[in-house]
């Protein structure tokens, strides 16, 4: 299926083909402060994307594994990736609230479960939680980073 989006502002859109139906919450402490809640993403092959208006996106190593964009206008966050060589490699994370049409996704997995503030919830309970633990324990490498800190 292909779907359309981009920032608050208009600066950057985009076109995604094969976007799946399917996506993930995120509640790391990291994704939390990126979006003020948790990221609520959805997994497209960068391959598979189409920016318009790139001279506009503005990308940090947010850790020595993955960077994080937003529009240099508006603010708006644009994507999360995984920039260390590894099978997660390449993919962007596109937050939902991004897309022309959120609608019509199914939230498989949450993940850092057991960070999620008490303050919230999602709606259904038909998907795989993990915890920190679990994530560790499937990727190693984020036991040993945290944030990169400025200066």
């Amino acid at each position: 299926m292909q779907r359309t989006g981009g920032c608050m502002c208009g600066a950057v859109i985009f076109t995604a083909r094969n976007v799946p139906s399917t996506a993930g919450i995120c509640h790391c402490p990291m994704c939390r402060r990126w979006t003020g809640s948790a990221l609520i993403g959805v997994t497209v092959p960068a391959d598979k994307v189409v920016w318009q208006g790139e001279h506009n996106i503005a990308r940090l190593q947010s850790s020595r594994w993955a960077e994080r964009a937003w529009c240099k206008q508006c603010g708006s966050n644009l994507y999360f990736r995984v920039t260390m060589e590894s099978e997660w490699s390449g993919n962007y994370e596109l937050p939902m609230g991004l897309f022309d049409d959120p609608n019509g996704f199914e939230i498989t997995n949450e993940i850092y479960f057991d960070h999620k503030p008490d303050s919230y919830s999602f709606a259904g309970t038909d998907r795989t939680q993990l915890t920190r633990a679990d994530c560790v324990a499937k990727f190693p490498v984020l036991d040993e980073d945290g944030p990169l800190k400025a200066g």
